[in-house]
C-alpha cells in the first residue's frame, strides 16, 4: 500500500471511528470564528483559504476586492545537483581545526570548500563584471539630466522596496531627495545617516560623492565635507544596485535615528531630517541572475474583482468560518445587500467565489488577472474564460490560471485583459492554477491542460453542489476534533479586538480557537497529494518571501508537523512524508560527496528541488542531524497509529539516516565520547565539534530505528550496532550555571536569550531528557529560564511546548499568552505574536508558530511520550473548565476529557488498535486491556463508569 493510499484510508477510519459519545455542548455550537468590520487593509490582515494545492488570502475590499493566490509548486530554480563534489576531502582537516579550537579557520575553510554548489555560481562573475560596466556609464549628473521619469517612494521599507510598489524590481535604481542646512550650520562637516541599504550604493550630495559601501548590515553614516555644502536647501542622490531579493533604503533596527543630518561628531538626536518626499529612477532592472544555494517559493497571481459606483458601505462584515471553511464578506450599498462566499475546494480543485445580491440586476463588477512575474500575460479562453500564463526569472517553471465565470442572468463578456458582467443576479467565478512541475527531477507537466482540466471537473455543477462537495471532504478533517475551553462576551468582538485585548482569563475561548486555526490552516495547506507545507505553508505574497519560504529543517518544518497526529490531522502528514522519501534519495549524494558517508544527510534547508547541501555560510549552514530530525516523524506516526504496514515502507528512511551516523560519528580526543563534528547549535555559536542537541537527535534516531526494527523483527545484528554507539555519545552535561550545556564545553551565558533553545530538543519534541532523569529535568528548565519569555512567534511556540513537558501550566500559559499578543504593536526584530489575521509572525510572517503553539496547547491536556497517557498534566489555573474531544494519544488512542474546578470529570478512550492503556492522573494509575474498537468510560477517579 502507497503512502498517500495508507493516510487516506486512515482519516476514513478516524472520521467514522473518532466520534466519540462525550459531547461538547457548548462548543458545538461555538462560533470558531475570525470575524472583523472592515476590509483588510494589508496581507496579514486578509484571510487564507487553500485545498493543499491551491492557497488564496482573500481581502474582502468593497470597490476592489483582491484575491491573492498561490499554487504549490510555483517556485524558482530547477532540477540540479547541489552538493559539491570532492568536499569530502575537506572534512578531517575542518574536525582537525576544531578539536585544536581554531573554530574561525575552520570556518573559513568550510566556506571555500565545504558549502554546496550554488545555482549560476560558474557563470556569474562573468556576466555581473559586464553588467557593472554597463551601469556604471550613467554618473549623477547623467541620471539628473532631463528625459527621465521620477517617481514617488515611501523610504525606508525595512522589508525593502518590494514592500512598498516594488516587487520584483532588482538592478541599478536612482534615489533623490533633499535637506535644508541651517546657517548655524555653515563652514562644517556634516554625517547623514542612512541605516542600511540592499546592496551597494553610490552617495551624492549636491554632486559629490561622499561614500560608497556594500553589505546588507552595514550601518551607512557618511561625512560631507563642508565644502560641499551650502545653507539652505542641499541635495542628496543615491545609487542603489541590487543583485537579487530585497533591495533599497531600508533603515536599520535601531532606536538612534535614520534619514538624518547631523553635525560630525554631534549626537545623532540634534539633526535636519531629509526631506520624506522621496523619488526614485530605475535605470537598469536586468542584472545577471544571482548565485543561489536553494530556491524560493514564488506568488502565483491576483485575482481583482471591480465594482463600479460601490457607494459607501454599512453593515460591513468579513469573516472565516473554520467549521466550514468558507470566508464571507456581507455589506450593505445604495440599499442592495451584497454577499460574497469564497472557499478552495479539494474535490474541485478550484478557489470558487460566489457573489449574490438581494436585488435582481444588481451585480456589475470587472475581473481582472493579474501577476508579479515581469513575464506573465492574460488571455481570453472562450466566452466565459480568461487565463493568465506566467514564468519565473530564476528558473524553469511556468504556469497556468483559468478564471471561469458563471452568471445568472446578466451580460458576460471576456476580452484578453478581463471578464465583465453586467446586470446579473448571481455569480459565481472558478479559479484553477497549475505549472509545468511534475516532481523534483521532472518539469515536463502541462501546465495548460492541466488548468483546464481542473476547470472540466467542476464545469457544470451548480454552486450548492460544489459547495456541498467542499463541505463534506473537508469536514471529514476537521470534525474529528473539538475544545471548549470556557467564554466570555469578548468572543463577539471583531477578531483584531480579541487579540489587543486578549487575557486567558478574559477570552478563554481565543485558546481554542487558535487550536482550531492551526487546525484549519495545516488543512488547508498540507492534504495527501499536494507539497507539504513550506515556512509560509501554501500562502506567500512575495517573489522574495523571508527565507524563500523554504523548508527550514532545524525546527521549523518539523514544527509545522508538531500538531498532526496529536490533534487527529494524522492523514496531513503524507505530504511531509513523501518530502522525506526524496530528500533521502537526493541527501545519499549530499552523505557520500561531502562526508563519504553510506546514507543520507540534510543540513538545515531544502526546497522544491530537494537540495540537502550546506547553504549559507558555514557558521550554521553546516548542522548535520535534519534528516535523523525529520526520521522521528516516521517513528510518531507509528507510533500514534500503530500502522506497521506505514513503518514497513518508511523504515529503510530511518535506517539509511541511522547508517549515515554510525559512519559519521568520532572520537573526541579530550573525553573518549563519540561526537558529532563538525556541526553547530542551530544559528548559535558557529561551527563547533560536539553540539548538544545533535546528540540528543542521534541517541533518539538510534533508539527509534532500534525499536521500529524490533517491531518489524528485522536487522538484529544491526540494532546492536545502533545500541553500541548510542552508549557512547557523548551525554547531556550540566555546567557550572547550573544549565544545561547547550555545546560540549561548559561555556553557556546565562544572558544569553537566543531564540533557539536547540539543546532543550532532549525535552522536547525529543525523549531525551524526561521525569526519570530528575536531574538533567532540572538543569534544562533552568536553561529554559535563562533564555526567557520572550522571542519569536516560533521560539515561543517551542517554549509552549517544553513548558509543558515540565508539566508548569501557568508558565505554559504565559508564553502562549505572549504568542497571542499583538504583532503590530510589538517592538524589536526577535519580538513575536500574531497578526490581525491570527498568522504567526516571527516577524515576518511564519506559519510553524501558529501550529507549535497548537500542539503546545494541546501538550497542556494529554501526555503520551513516556509510554503512558498523563491526563491534563499541565492544566493551567486560569483554565479550570474545559472539555475536548478527539485528542489523539500515542499507543492507537482517542481521548475526549471534562474537567471542573481544575479536576477530571470524566473521560472516554477510544481504542482503535487495542492493546494495553496505562492511565496516569495525578497519584492515579489504572492500566486497560483494551480491544480494538472500544470505547472505554471513566469517571475523575480512573473508575469504569
Amino acid at each position: 500500500m502507497t503512502i498517500i493510499n495508507s493516510m487516506i484510508n486512515l482519516r476514513f477510519v478516524l472520521s467514522i471511528t473518532g466520534l466519540l459519545c462525550l459531547t461538547l455542548g457548548t462548543s458545538e455550537a461555538q462560533q470558531l470564528k475570525l470575524q472583523y468590520n472592515q476590509p483588510a487593509e494589508k496581507w496579514t490582515d486578509a484571510l487564507p483559504i487553500g485545498n493543499g494545492k491551491l492557497g488564496g488570502m482573500m481581502f474582502g475590499g468593497v470597490a476592489e476586492d483582491r484575491i491573492q493566490f498561490n499554487e504549490a509548486t510555483l517556485w524558482t530554480g530547477r532540477p540540479r545537483t547541489y552538493y559539491r563534489e570532492g568536499a569530502a576531502q575537506y572534512l578531517g582537516p575542518i574536525r582537525q581545526l576544531l578539536a585544536e579550537g581554531k573554530q574561525a579557520e575552520a570556518e573559513a575553510l568550510a566556506e571555500q570548500h565545504f558549502m554546496g554548489v550554488k545555482d549560476h555560481e560558474g557563470e556569474y562573475e562573468t556576466q555581473k563584471t559586464a553588467w557593472l560596466q554597463k551601469v556604471s556609464a550613467v554618473n549623477v549628473t547623467a541620471a539628473l539630466a532631463p528625459g527621465h521619469t521620477w517617481q514617488n517612494l515611501a523610504v525606508s521599507a525595512l522589508n525593502g522596496w518590494e514592500s512598498v510598489g516594488l516587487e520584483g524590481l532588482d538592478g541599478a535604481v536612482w534615489f533623490k531627495t533633499s535637506f535644508d542646512v541651517p546657517q548655524a550650520w555653515a563652514g562644517k562637516n556634516l554625517t547623514v545617516a542612512l541605516g542600511r541599504i540592499r546592496d551597494v550604493d553610490y552617495t551624492y550630495v549636491n554632486g559629490t560623492q561622499i561614500g560608497t559601501d556594500e553589505g546588507i548590515s552595514k550601518k551607512r553614516r557618511y561625512t560631507i565635507p563642508a565644502a560641499a555644502l551650502h545653507a539652505g536647501k542641499n541635495q542628496l542622490v543615491i545609487k542603489v544596485l541590487n543583485f537579487y531579493d530585497k533591495g533599497g533604503l531600508i533603515g536599520v533596527k535601531e532606536k538612534q535615528p535614520v534619514f538624518v543630518v547631523y553635525p560630525e561628531g554631534g549626537s545623532p538626536e540634534t539633526n535636519v531630517p531629509l526631506d520624506p518626499a522621496w523619488q526614485y529612477w530605475i535605470q537598469d532592472d536586468q542584472p545577471p541572475l544571482f548565485p543561489s544555494y536553494e530556491a524560493s517559493y514564488q506568488p502565483f497571481g491576483d485575482v481583482y474583482l471591480q465594482f463600479p459606483q460601490a457607494g459607501t458601505p454599512t453593515k460591513y462584515h468579513r469573516e472565516l468560518d473554520l467549521n466550514e471553511a468558507i470566508t464571507r464578506v456581507s455589506y450593505a450599498s445604495n440599499g442592495v445587500n451584497f454577499t460574497r462566499e469564497y472557499f478552495a475546494s479539494a474535490p474541485g480543485q478550484a478557489i470558487i467565489c460566489h457573489l449574490t445580491a438581494d436585488k435582481k440586476g444588481a451585480l456589475n463588477l470587472a475581473a481582472l488577472l493579474k501577476s508579479p512575474h515581469k513575464q506573465m500575460t492574460t488571455r481570453r479562453v472562450d466566452d466565459h474564460t480568461l487565463a493568465l500564463s506566467v514564468q519565473v526569472r530564476d528558473g524553469v517553471l511556468r504556469g497556468v490560471s483559468y478564471l471561469r465565470v458563471d452568471a445568472k442572468r446578466g451580460k458576460v463578456t471576456v476580452t484578453n485583459d478581463q471578464i465583465k458582467l453586467e446586470n446579473a443576479d448571481e455569480v459565481t467565478f472558478t479559479l484553477t492554477a497549475a505549472t509545468s512541475f511534475k516532481n523534483y527531477k521532472d518539469v515536463s507537466a502541462d501546465p495548460e491542460k492541466l488548468a483546464a482540466q481542473a476547470q472540466a471537473s467542476s464545469k457544470g455543477k451548480k454552486y450548492d453542489a460544489l459547495k456541498a462537495e467542499h463541505l463534506r471532504e473537508y469536514q471529514g478533517y476537521f470534525k474529528s476534533f473539538a475544545v471548549d475551553l470556557g467564554h466570555s462576551a469578548n468572543e463577539n468582538l471583531p477578531t483584531d479586538e480579541r487579540i489587543q485585548r486578549f487575557s486567558p482569563n478574559a477570552d478563554p475561548a481565543l485558546l481554542a480557537l487558535y487550536i482550531q486555526y492551526g487546525r484549519y490552516l495545516l488543512i488547508s495547506c498540507s492534504r495527501p497529494g499536494a507539497q507539504a507545507a513550506n515556512l509560509q505553508g501554501i500562502w506567500n505574497e512575495s517573489l522574495t518571501p523571508s527565507w524563500g519560504s523554504k523548508y527550514t529543517t532545524n525546527i521549523n518544518l518539523q514544527m509545522n508537523y508538531w500538531p498532526a497526529e496529536a490533534l487527529n490531522l494524522s492523514a496531513c502528514t503524507e505530504p511531509l512524508f513523501r518530502l522525506i522519501d526524496e530528500a533521502a534519495e537526493a541527501g545519499k549524494g549530499t552523505a557520500k560527496a561531502h562526508y563519504n558517508a553510506p546514507g543520507w544527510v540534510l543540513h538545515h534547508n531544502t526546497d522544491l528541488w530537494r537540495g540537502t547541501a550546506p547553504i549559507n555560510a558555514s557558521n550554521h549552514g553546516i548542522w548535520v542531524t535534519g534528516a535523523a530530525w525529520l526520521t522521528q516523524h516516521i517513528w510518531e506516526h507509528y507510533q500514534f497509529t500503530q500502522d506497521k504496514e506505514f513503518l514497513r515502507q518508511q523504515y529503510p528512511v530511518m535506517k539509511e539516516a541511522a547508517s549515515f551516523f554510525v559512519n559519521f560519528l568520532v572520537k573526541d580526543p579530550k573525553t573518549g565520547w563519540l561526537i558529532s563534528t563538525p556541526s553547530n547549535s542551530p544559528e548559535h555559536g558557529g561551527l563547533v565539534a560536539g553540539p548538544t542537541m545533535d546528540h540528543q537527535i542521534i541517541r533518539e534516531l538510534f533508539k527509534n530505528c532500534s525499536a521500529a526494527a524490533q517491531v518489524l523483527g528485522t536487522d538484529a545484528d544491526f540494532r546492536k550496532t545502533l545500541a553500541e554507539k548510542a552508549s557512547q555519545l557523548a551525554p547531556n552535561q550540566i555546567g557550572k550555571h547550573g544549565q544545561l550545556q547547550e555545546w560540549l564545553e561548559d561555556k553557556d551565558d546565562p544572558t544569553d536569550t537566543h531564540r533557539h533553545v536547540s539543546h532543550l530538543w532532549g525535552v522536547f519534541p525529543g525523549t531525551d531528557i524526561t521525569w526519570a532523569t530528575p536531574d538533567l529535568l532540572k538543569a534544562a528548565k533552568q536553561s529554559l529560564l535563562y533564555r526567557g519569555d520572550e522571542g519569536t512567534g516560533w521560539s515561543l511556540a517551542w517554549k509552549v511546548n517544553l513548558w509543558a513537558r515540565f508539566k508548569d501550566g501557568d508558565h505554559t500559559l504565559l508564553i502562549a499568552k505572549n504568542l497571542l499578543s499583538p504583532a503590530e504593536t510589538g517592538t524589536g526584530s526577535e519580538r513575536g505574536g500574531v497578526y490581525h489575521n491570527l498568522f504567526d509572525a516571527h516577524p515576518p510572517f511564519q506559519i510553524d508558530g501558529n501550529f507549535g503553539g497548537a500542539a503546545g496547547l494541546a501538550e497542556m491536556l494529554v501526555q503520551s511520550q513516556a509510554g503512558y497517557l498523563d491526563l491534563l498534566p499541565a492544566l493551567p489555573t486560569a483554565l479550570p473548565t474545559g472539555e475536548i474531544r478527539g485528542l489523539c494519544a500515542r499507543g492507537g488512542f482517542e481521548l475526549a476529557m471534562k474537567w471542573q474546578q481544575g479536576k477530571l470529570q470524566q473521560l472516554e478512550i477510544l481504542s482503535k488498535t487495542g492493546g494495553t492503556c496505562v492511565l496516569h492522573y495525578g497519584t492515579k494509575e489504572v492500566s486497560l486491556a483494551t480491544q480494538k474498537g472500544k470505547t472505554y468510560r471513566l469517571n475523575g477517579d480512573l473508575k469504569s463508569l
